[in-house]
């Protein structure tokens, strides 16, 4: 039998009662919203809890200590917290997992995110014998026999369970980011959805914030924080100017909050990997999703032509998928990460980076896919299911089997112009851009007439009045009406939201 390791805690008698089944309860600050990427908090399911004053309680248990008098200064020792729960003993060790299971069922368990639920005994003799706990819910309470629920007091009546107190330390580390910023931050500087600022632009190891200008004061504490809850992240920088107000190329001045000036990264998305100069280039990780949404959209075997290819972002990924890619960008030092890229994901074979102006490669890129497929050009690629072995015996027959040779169409199937704030005005240099070969498509041929993909910023509107507009904007361009439809018939055009860049502003495609 496990023996108690203080004085009176031994089962007593409980006359007969309706006992409660617990949930976990909500422990986090009440005022806690869901916001942005930050979701890794403590997160309580309520079950069974009925008394919203009684929960109010209980859910200062888990909250960080306010501390706001040191704003400005980050002392990680002020997060120190006791937190008075308690645990049931198992008095045989070895049931202890058949304890836990019993238990969940009836929600009786402390069931909190990045809380273990199996603790070492308080009693540290005990503890180093291996005697473990469960923690319980903070409604059981080790000497009010009414929070007791029938499997706990049936536990205890048979000396199989003791029901202790037990005295949970937290520290700086247990606490979210969020967390932790809501006890720095005063409830003043708060944004119009009361959220903490948080999300952000990762490229590698680098997090860029734009911080809202009340959130400025504090801008080298929210950076400190988000290092220490972001384990990827070394560096934090703060945009200073908008995009493409300091150059041409949608770079931005910025300054170093937290970390080392360091830009130099490297990237992951759609299973290919990036290095750039985040200083000189433009990248948004939030694009991931658009940009695996066009990829899909492309055939292999299809020329893209990628005019704002920028340092890879849809031409490395659809060379992968055997698409061939005109990749094209005007910032120098874009080109230059680019074409490092296209070698580092061994996609030369089917990607070409230019350093051109977008609007003249338009008909260039269409003159060079010409050239290339009338030149018989080609990519070859390995038959997976051709070994080495079998080339090295066989030789140059093997060989000629092992490759396939993919090639280069004389049209182009996609263009893709991925920069919002001026694509639209680059739709006048397709006019007639492949008049007089008016044979290499329908119904001369299978192959259709280029399908563009421009992206454009728009107001935020409900009904089709957004798209309206985007419909109206690229008929001044291209001189021909186009309206909303089907954009494989003349004429029409579907406008798609990609994302949200601010309150009242969206990037559509």
């Amino acid at each position: 039998m496990l023996q108690p390791h203080h004085s009176q805690r031994s089962a007593v008698n409980h006359p007969s009662c309706q006992f409660p089944s617990y949930g976990g309860t909500s422990l986090r600050p009440p005022e806690f919203t869901a916001f942005s990427i930050f979701n890794e908090r403590a997160n309580f399911a309520v079950i069974g809890c009925q008394d919203p004053a009684t929960d109010e309680d209980m859910s200062k248990l888990l909250r960080p200590p306010t501390i706001r008098h040191t704003i400005g200064v980050l002392d990680r020792t002020l997060f120190a917290k006791t937190v008075n729960l308690t645990a049931v003993a198992v008095a045989d060790k070895r049931k202890i997992a058949q304890w836990r299971q019993s238990l969940q069922k009836e929600n009786t368990l402390l069931t909190a995110d990045r809380l273990p639920v199996v603790v070492p005994h308080p009693d540290q003799t005990l503890a180093s014998q291996g005697a473990r706990c469960l923690l319980l819910h903070p409604k059981v309470q080790p000497k009010v026999s009414d929070t007791w629920t029938p499997l706990l007091r049936d536990g205890v009546e048979k000396q199989e369970l003791d029901i202790v107190p037990y005295d949970l330390s937290l520290d700086y580390s247990y606490w979210s980011y969020e967390d932790v910023m809501r006890c720095l931050l005063p409830p003043e500087p708060r944004d119009e959805n009361d959220g903490i600022p948080g999300g952000f632009n990762q490229a590698g190891h680098v997090a860029h914030l734009n911080l809202r200008d009340q959130f400025l004061p504090y801008k080298k504490l929210i950076a400190e924080v988000l290092i220490d809850k972001n384990p990827s992240v070394r560096t934090v920088i703060n945009k200073v100017a908008n995009v493409g107000t300091e150059s041409e190329f949608r770079t931005f001045a910025y300054e170093v909050l937290a970390g080392d000036d360091d830009l130099n990264v490297v990237a992951r998305e759609n299973d290919c990997t990036f290095t750039f100069d985040y200083a000189k280039v433009y990248w948004n990780s939030k694009l991931e999703g658009e940009h695996r949404r066009l990829i899909h959209l492309f055939n292999p075997g299809e020329v893209v032509c990628d005019l704002m290819a920028g340092i890879g972002p849809f031409a490395v990924p659809a060379g992968k998928r055997g698409v061939f890619v005109w990749a094209n960008d005007y910032n120098p030092e874009s080109y230059r990460s680019l074409d490092s890229n296209v070698k580092r994901n061994k996609v030369t074979e089917y990607v070409r980076a230019f350093n051109e102006d977008g609007r003249t490669f338009i008909r260039k890129a269409a003159d060079l896919v010409y050239a290339a497929s009338m030149g018989g050009e080609h990519a070859v690629v390995k038959k997976k299911h051709v070994s080495r072995h079998r080339e090295q015996k066989n030789g140059e027959k093997a060989k000629e089997e092992s490759e396939q040779r993919i090639p280069v169409p004389p049209t182009i199937s996609h263009f893709v112009m991925n920069l919002p704030a001026s694509a639209i005005t680059f739709l006048p240099h397709y006019r007639g851009l492949y008049a007089g070969h008016e044979q290499l498509f329908e119904p001369h041929t299978g192959a259709k007439l280029p399908m563009v993909h421009v992206h454009c910023f728009a107001a935020k509107a409900d009904g089709e009045a957004p798209m309206l507009d985007v419909c109206e904007r690229i008929t001044n361009q291209l001189g021909v009406p186009i309206t909303l439809g089907d954009p494989e018939v003349p004429g029409k055009a579907a406008v798609l939201e990609v994302r949200a860049v601010a309150p009242n502003k969206r990037t559509r495609r």
